[in-house]
């Protein structure tokens, strides 16, 4: 439990170079430790390693497929698949994520920007709508406001602004 801790706080604090090894100790002990394999998968995504996250995320879901925390799983099992370009396979976790909670605004957020991506103008604009309509007020108004966000090394950030800006800029939110 400690060496989980540790790693969750290392991750809260942008260390996941410092993380891994603590979630490995852990997993490493407890193969099925919920909670060791999100925080790895995240930090591993964040350092670079987009890939490995993946197996991650499938063995997560297997784990607790009615945990309250699955649509967070699926829709970053989405993020994942985006920014590997993988857009037909994102939407699908993105598609299961809303559909198990509706009213969390992340996927339909991250669904506007993959349906742009595929020039799904129409689904992309009802989406992004949506994610504002849930969000309130000024939520997602701008690309520059949602940079505002940790994303990782600059490879990684290199890989939103290909794929998850690119697709946020066709869905039509504005620059600043």
């Amino acid at each position: 439990m400690v060496l989980l801790t540790k790693g969750q706080l290392l991750r809260t604090q942008h260390r996941c170079e410092e993380a891994i090894p603590e979630y490995d100790t852990v997993i490493a002990s407890d193969r099925n430790s919920v909670a060791a394999l999100v925080g790895i998968s995240i930090c591993k995504v964040l350092v670079g390693l987009v890939n490995e996250a993946i197996p991650l995320l499938e063995q997560t879901i297997r784990l607790d497929p009615r945990s309250p925390y699955v649509v967070y799983w699926y829709d970053w099992l989405g993020q994942v698949h985006l920014l590997e370009s993988r857009t037909d396979e994102a939407i699908v976790w993105f598609e299961k994520a809303r559909s198990v909670n509706p009213a969390i605004s992340g996927p339909h957020l991250h669904l506007a920007s993959a349906y742009a991506l595929k020039a799904e103008t129409e689904r992309a604009a009802a989406e992004l709508a949506e994610a504002r309509r849930l969000s309130g007020e000024g939520s997602f108004s701008s690309i520059a406001r949602l940079r505002r966000g940790y994303f990782g090394v600059p490879k990684i950030r290199v890989l939103y602004e290909a794929t998850y800006f690119a697709g946020l800029r066709k869905a039509g939110v504005p620059e600043e």
